[in-house]
Order: C-alpha cells, then structure tokens, then sequence
C-alpha cells in the first residue's frame, strides 16, 4: 500500500514541477453535485461483496476461485500492477491533448489527493482490521487495494472528462474492471475484494468532490502547465 501512494505522490509533485510561471484564464470550475443517487452503484457494490463473502465450500467467491485454478492454474502477471495507475496519467494528459476538463488542474489535484487519502486510507485500514487471507494463501486479501485504486482513478477521470467526452466513462472503468479481474486471474483476491474494492474506490473519489471547497486558484491571473498547450 505504500508503494502506491509513494507513486501517486511522485507522479503529482513531478507534474506540480512542471507548471510554466504564465499568465493564462482560468478553467471555468463546474461542481459536481451531491444526488443520492450517485451512491447507488458504489454502495451496491459493497454490498454485493459483503453479501458474496461467504467462506463455506461452496459459496459463489470460492466457486469463482475454484474455477480460476482449473482453468488458469499456474498464471501470472504483472498488468494489473501498471494498468491500476492509468487514469491518474489519463487525469492530466488528457488536457495536454486538448480535452477540456470540469475542473482546473489545482483544484483537480487537490481533490485527487483528498480522494486517495480516504481511499487507501480505507484499504489499509480494513486489511489490517479483517486480515482476510487470499486464495494463494498470502495475507491483506480484503479489500483489493489494485481495484480500489483502479476505480478511484476511473472516477475522477470519469468525472473530469465525461461530460464532453462520453467515451471517457467507457475506457476508464473499462480499464479498472480489467485489473480487478486481473487480480482474480492472478489468484490474488476474490471477487467479494475485488467487488469492494471497486465501490470504495469510486465513493472515495465522488467524497472528495462533494466536500470540496474550490478554494485553490481564486486569483484571476494564475500559473498553468497547460499554457502554451490549450489556450
């Protein structure tokens, strides 16, 4: 867990370092509104996972697990380990290509660095506290903190970008669903980690937005690495 949100903080500062010192308009700020609704599919999922998360035989988890060594026994890789971080790359670039955002970039990191905060602070702290073990018999199986981070960042890039760009929704979560059934593929966690992961990672984010304050970027006149790019 550590190491992702040493890369995370690596990825934002080397970002931060790069911001041109120009005078540019701001990004017109758009919030994201709370509506209960929007709790519906990322409370689903936690629900789903804790009602699939029965460790009998034959329970609905360790039949997909039993499943998943008879017909990939023996697999391995390392996509899920890469591909888990590819929204928070889509989250800036995407507006060095010219793709406008919902949010300046200050108050868009901001509200990543918030958003992960209760992320990954929920993924440690419930392994620690379930200590689930996973179906290789290591430890820390509940929940996924690959798929929490996979969707965390699917969410804001999803909220950043799809209004103007309907496919972004699509690729984004498209992505993340690919590395939590890589964690399955890789006998890493089962689906009812996987499930959780994935509506902790998504509320997290919708959190971070809905608490938010806008107050970074006020001045009518301020610095942005995109300068130059798209204005």
């Amino acid at each position: 867990m550590k190491k992702y949100f040493s890369f995370l903080m690596i990825f934002i500062f080397f970002f931060l370092s790069t911001a041109q010192q120009q005078d540019t308009v701001k990004t017109e700020n758009r919030r994201f509104t709370f509506k209960y609704q929007k709790m519906y599919i990322p409370a689903g999922l936690m629900a789903a996972s804790i009602i699939l998360d029965g460790n009998k035989p034959n329970s609905f988890k360790n039949s997909i697990a039993k499943e998943r060594n008879k017909h990939l026994l023996g697999f391995t890789n390392h996509i899920d380990d890469y591909a888990q971080f590819a929204p928070f790359i889509g989250l800036y670039s995407f507006e060095w290509l010219g793709m406008k955002p919902r949010t300046d970039w200050q108050n868009r990191t901001a509200i990543l660095i918030k958003g992960q905060i209760i992320n990954l602070g929920m993924v440690y702290i419930l392994k620690k506290a379930v200590n689930d073990t996973r179906p290789d018999g290591t430890a820390y199986s509940f929940p996924s903190g690959h798929t929490a981070n996979a969707f965390a960042g699917a969410t804001i890039l999803a909220i950043e970008y799809g209004d103007e760009h309907k496919w972004v929704p699509y690729a984004s979560y498209g992505v993340a669903t690919g590395v939590g059934i890589m964690r399955m593929a890789n006998n890493k966690h089962y689906i009812s980690d996987v499930l959780f992961g994935a509506g902790l990672g998504i509320l997290s984010m919708k959190l971070a937005y809905w608490t938010h304050q806008y107050k970074w970027n006020k001045t009518p006149v301020t610095a942005d690495p995109f300068v130059g790019t798209i204005y």
